[in-house]
């Protein structure tokens, strides 16, 4: 339950939000304070992990500061394209080929700006983590990343908010399967 909580809690924070009037374009109060709990448990996890020293732990808070903002902005402007485009590609619906070509082009840039903060951010943190550090943040932003990608989906299809999925059992998994062995013997997803 725990896990579910918390994978919930992911996708809430990490997910674009729908703006209601007089709300901030960007975040909500419940959002930032999910999201700063999210972002708190993955810096122990990394902090743990990669074995940092207080002095690499501060830079990589900093560097997740910094860069933090960039790409949940960019994040919020694609999810607004996407939404644009959808609305745009309704049956029934003519589209506007000038508003679509813009939107299109939006996303692309959008997608080139992502791989420039993920350089950016790489590059300065290769000031103060060694090669193996980085590379075992890389593989676990990865799996993070793609546990919330699958909440949203599971958010998407109506089967992540506010019950149990059918036919997940013990540990969240299907048919109630327990989740691989992580270090230490335990058994979960580990994120």
């Amino acid at each position: 339950m725990k896990t579910f909580v918390l994978g919930l809690a992911l996708v809430v924070a990490a997910a674009p939000m729908s703006r209601l009037p007089g709300q901030e374009p960007s975040d909500t109060t419940e959002a930032g304070r999910l999201r700063a709990q999210i972002e708190e448990r993955f810096s122990k996890r990394v902090q743990d992990e990669l074995q940092l020293s207080p002095d690499q732990a501060t830079k990589l808070r900093a560097t997740h500061e910094r860069y933090g903002g960039r790409r949940r902005t960019l994040m919020q402007q694609q999810f607004e394209r996407r939404r644009a485009i959808d609305d745009q590609m309704r049956p029934g619906v003519p589209a506007n080929s000038d508003s679509l070509r813009k939107l299109m082009d939006g996303l692309r840039a959008g997608r080139a700006e992502m791989v420039k903060i993920e350089n950016d951010e790489d590059q300065e943190m290769s000031g103060y983590l060694t090669p193996v550090q980085r590379a075992r943040y890389q593989q676990i932003r990865g799996q993070f990343m793609q546990r919330v990608n699958e909440l949203r989906m599971e958010r998407r299809e109506g089967r992540g908010a506010g019950g149990v999925r059918p036919g997940a059992g013990r540990g969240g998994r299907m048919g109630g399967q327990p989740g691989p062995r992580m270090k230490g013997g335990r058994r979960g997803r580990g994120i």
